[in-house]
């Protein structure tokens, strides 16, 4: 389910992205090649997000 939930969650995302960079650029090339690259810097970012998140957790637990 949680596979499912992210892949729908990954084509969401894609054209969220791609129908605003097509709107903002009004270049469909340049909000396509803008809704692969975000996701993929998005995708990157959470992950360091998260973990920064369970490290101060883990300073903020009681020794």
């Amino acid at each position: 389910m949680a596979l499912k939930k992210t892949m729908t969650f990954a084509v969401v995302h894609f054209c969220v992205a791609f129908s605003v960079a097509s709107l903002l650029t009004g270049s469909a090339l340049v909000g396509g090649l803008i809704a692969l690259v975000e996701p993929a810097i998005n995708t990157v970012a959470f992950y360091l997000h998260e973990q920064a998140w369970r490290v101060a957790g883990h300073r903020a637990a009681p020794a």
